[in-house]
């Protein structure tokens, strides 16, 4: 099978499995969408969503989380992954974008990468999330399952594994794409044990086929 005829059998199905794929972070703003990306980082999205109400509703906004203090932001989310390096990097950003940007998100994914604890994986998301951009955020699910189903070809890095998918989807429908491989691999290609029995996209899988089955 032709690469582009993969990949477009694979987004047909998603396209008719999953049309509107969306985060499963709760949020209700850009900004609230930026931090609970960055508390994301090495956590599951459930824990995320444990503790960002009681965090959102004590600081909605740049502007509130900039006036708090380290400690106040720790008291917060003490239960995720990396609690100690995330409070500080929250309240710098907070600051930050308080002082640089007038409390907004910006847009552009260079610009974002400039906040304390922000990298391109987040970046891409608020890109693709928020303000609807072609961005590829690539994260362990969408690095394993490009590799395993033969989207990309042994790509060594996530900038490979984003560079190769951006080229082969449509503009259009990379921000959804991006959901749509990460819940394919949160609930279906899953690391240890993924469910070839359940998948529907096995038929065009090289991994699936290297197992004895059908290509």
């Amino acid at each position: 099978m032709r690469r582009q005829e993969r990949y477009d059998k694979v987004m047909a199905w998603f396209e008719s499995t999953m049309p509107a794929a969306e985060s499963e972070l709760h949020f209700a703003s850009t900004f609230q969408l930026l931090v609970a990306v960055m508390l994301s980082a090495q956590c599951t999205d459930k824990r995320v969503n444990m503790v960002t109400p009681a965090l959102f509703a004590a600081y909605p906004d740049a502007e509130a989380m900039a006036a708090a203090t380290v400690d106040d932001i720790y008291g917060y989310i003490r239960s995720v992954s990396y609690p100690n390096s995330k409070s500080r990097h929250l309240h710098a950003a907070a600051q930050m974008l308080v002082e640089r940007y007038g409390g907004v998100v910006p847009d552009n994914i260079d610009e974002m990468q400039k906040l304390p604890g922000v990298g391109r994986k987040t970046a891409n998301v608020v890109a693709a999330v928020a303000y609807d951009q072609p961005a590829m955020p690539v994260d362990t699910h969408v690095f394993r399952v490009s590799n395993r189903i033969g989207l990309t070809r042994n790509s060594r890095t996530p900038l490979e594994t984003e560079r190769e998918l951006v080229k082969h989807i449509a503009p259009e429908k990379i921000p959804t794409a991006h959901h749509q491989l990460i819940l394919h691999g949160r609930y279906v290609c899953q690391a240890r044990k993924p469910r070839c029995a359940e998948c529907g996209i096995s038929a065009y899988c090289q991994y699936y086929a290297k197992k004895g089955g059908a290509v």
